[in-house]
């Protein structure tokens, strides 16, 4: 009998686990979207990230052609950690880019920089 008591006792456990992972989902994928969002604003905004200046990307009006489209990011950047330190310093990979070093020369602060790696990596 203990040992059906422990059992029972640990499918309880894992049900309210479960549960609870259900009622916590929706604030974290609510954050990731908001996060996604500010990310598109910035790279969308012109004194910020303009990133349609160069690239292709998303629903981007008047998109520029001197830099690659930004399409099927997470399969160029499995890493999005990579994807960040890309656009953080792009000299790293390619020291004669054109892309501006948005993290070395203060063009965008981290938290940017951040947000929109957020979003250009659902593209």
């Amino acid at each position: 009998m203990r040992k059906l008591d422990r059992l029972l006792a640990a499918a309880s456990v894992a049900t309210l686990l479960g549960a609870l992972n259900m009622i916590a989902a929706p604030s974290a994928v609510a954050q990731d979207a908001a996060l996604v969002a500010e990310g598109k604003k910035i790279a969308f905004n012109r004194r910020k990230g303009n990133c349609l200046a160069c690239h292709m990307m998303g629903d981007g009006d008047l998109p520029g052609n001197i830099g690659p489209p930004l399409i099927a990011m997470q399969a160029r950047f499995p890493d999005k950690a990579a994807l960040r330190a890309q656009i953080y310093d792009p000299r790293t990979k390619n020291p004669r880019t054109i892309m501006p070093p948005f993290g070395p020369h203060a063009i965008i602060s981290d938290s940017d920089i951040d947000k929109i790696t957020e979003y250009v990596w659902t593209l």
